[in-house]
């Protein structure tokens, strides 16, 4: 890893680097008295895959928000091409071409393909539109039908009219953010090909992303953010994954280890479980079975919008089933009970979207304590916690998982997304659960929070508890889990042993194709 201080050795003639496309220098941002960038510098050269790494809150979006126009910097220059530039707006950004595919896709559900991508272009005539796609369809593989609508497509096709919109600006320098959160490994590997054949052509890439081997697959080279600041750069193809998480967060990410626990007795399943869909775009649970045991982390992979949070409400009883032993908790027929009731029965869970659902974001972390313990027989004046027990177990919460807090009982607002996720995990482990059923547990967060979390999970399952995890993230089942399911428009496919299947395998169950082997229906 190279320092951001040392002097960069003078490459000989036959080696001598084409100038940047875009260059950053002295780049500062602040937003008060918080300092969320300081005096970045960075370089961006033509047909250059350039990785932007750090942990949650270490300036990576600000930067790269500045650089598409929508902050302004506090200090600092932005030069394309050579030339000071003034990028006051995303317009600006893109006549230059600086073009940007966000990690949260900006699509109207009910709006074609073709409308979605006309909403950012000049107006020009359907047909002639409909005629660019499908240009731009065949020269880079993206395979999209302008004339369907974003409703019926899956996160991977969504994820191809993101790009499209963006070449459809010819764009010489494209940010992107996260692009892999919510794709299949093979689908995945299809937007590695789009961006070899980019990078080919000349045009640049900032990419940014969590994960690490898709990092190494891509890019040449990276620059990596701490606390806001440039720690160094390095060469991702000469890294490991562990060796880049641990500069960005200045410490060797520990070894998850596993547990050792023999599974005991089913201490959580579902029977049967079918519900209609809650809204016009929701999805449908269709005879849904499974059983955890005790000691057992039972995993369920699948594409964002194939009834994940549906499934996930139905378990913890947000939604009722429809008879009592739909849902079974230590044996006993829990279907019909709600969230406070499965709680009492030694149940926790942990919603995928921690603001709003997991946590109230006004109320102190010891107030939305409150909120899930109340029931669970730590009572105390009228059923619920007082306020000097409420403070002193949310304490514990972040003492014992290391939850980064600027006051002794702040706002949930006030966390990063990481260390919201730790007290909201924390929160649910800390009560010793018999079943723990968690959606997303490290959605957004960085390796060093991940892999604390992932720990506090296994070791939960090793005290003896029975562990339901939900998730788009492959390498974190295959990590945890003793057994996989696939969630596909609403059906789960029969458990798997994970050592008996393989990413692939997954993949092709999570984009609705049947895997023919022996292992696709072992229990």
């Amino acid at each position: 890893m190279s320092r951001p201080d040392a002097a960069e050795p003078e490459p000989s003639p036959s080696v001598r680097l084409p100038a940047p496309l875009v260059a950053i220098r002295g780049l500062s941002k602040s937003f008060g008295p918080v300092r969320a960038n300081q005096d970045i510098d960075l370089d961006v050269r033509a047909g250059e895959n350039h990785a932007l790494l750090g942990e949650n809150g270490a300036g990576k979006s600000t930067l790269v928000k500045m650089l598409y126009g929508l902050l302004q910097p506090s200090a600092g220059e932005i030069l394309w091409q050579g030339r000071p530039v003034v990028l006051d707006t995303p317009e600006t950004a893109r006549s230059l071409g600086i073009g940007m595919v966000f990690q949260h896709f900006s699509l109207f559900e009910n709006l074609t393909v073709s409308e979605n991508i006309a909403l950012v272009l000049p107006p020009e005539r359907q047909s002639r539109l409909d005629a660019r796609i499908g240009g731009l369809s065949e020269r880079y593989g993206l395979k999209l039908a302008p004339a369907r609508p974003v409703w019926s497509l899956s996160a991977g096709e969504r994820q191809r009219i993101e790009i499209a919109r963006c070449l459809l600006q010819d764009p010489k320098l494209m940010i992107l953010d996260e692009p892999t959160s919510v794709l299949t490994p093979q689908e995945s590997e299809s937007l590695f090909r789009i961006l070899d054949q980019l990078k080919a052509e000349g045009r640049a890439l900032l990419y940014i992303s969590h994960r690490l081997d898709d990092v190494r697959r891509l890019c040449e080279r990276a620059t990596i953010l701490r606390g806001g600041k440039v720690v160094g750069t390095c060469d991702p193809r000469a890294e490991t994954a562990r060796s880049m998480a641990a500069q960005m967060v200045g410490a060797q990410i520990a070894e998850v280890s596993a547990r050792h626990a023999t599974p005991g007795a089913e201490r959580f399943a579902a029977v049967g479980l079918s519900l209609p869909a809650p809204g016009l775009h929701a999805t449908a649970l269709k005879g849904v079975d499974l059983a955890v045991r005790g000691g057992e982390v039972l995993g369920i992979a699948g594409v964002a919008g194939n009834g994940q949070d549906e499934l996930f409400a139905a378990l913890s009883g947000e939604r009722l089933a429809a008879a009592p032993g739909q849902i079974r908790i230590d044996g006993a027929p829990a279907g019909r009970d709600g969230v406070t009731a499965r709680r009492r029965r030694g149940a926790a869970f942990v919603p995928e979207e921690r603001n709003g659902h997991a946590a109230v974001p006004g109320f102190a972390l010891s107030d939305n304590l409150v909120l899930s313990r109340h029931a669970t027989g730590e009572v105390s004046r009228g059923g619920f916690l007082l306020g000097r027990a409420a403070r002193a177990i949310a304490r514990k919460v972040v003492e014992s998982f290391d939850v980064r807090v600027g006051a002794p009982d702040p706002a949930a607002r006030t966390l990063s997304g990481g260390n919201l996720q730790k007290f909201v995990v924390g929160r649910e482990i800390l009560r010793e659960p018999g079943v723990l059923v968690v959606n997303q547990p490290t959605w957004g967060v960085d390796a060093l929070a991940g892999a604390a979390i992932h720990q506090a999970i296994l070791d939960l399952a090793g005290r003896g508890s029975a562990v339901v995890i939900i998730s788009q993230d492959l390498d974190e089942l295959f990590r945890l889990c003793d057994r996989l399911c696939v969630i596909h428009a609403g059906s789960l496919s029969p458990a798997t042993p994970t050592a008996a299947t393989s990413r692939d395998d997954v993949g092709l169950r999570m984009a609705g194709t049947e895997v023919a082997s022996a292992t696709a229906h072992a229990h």
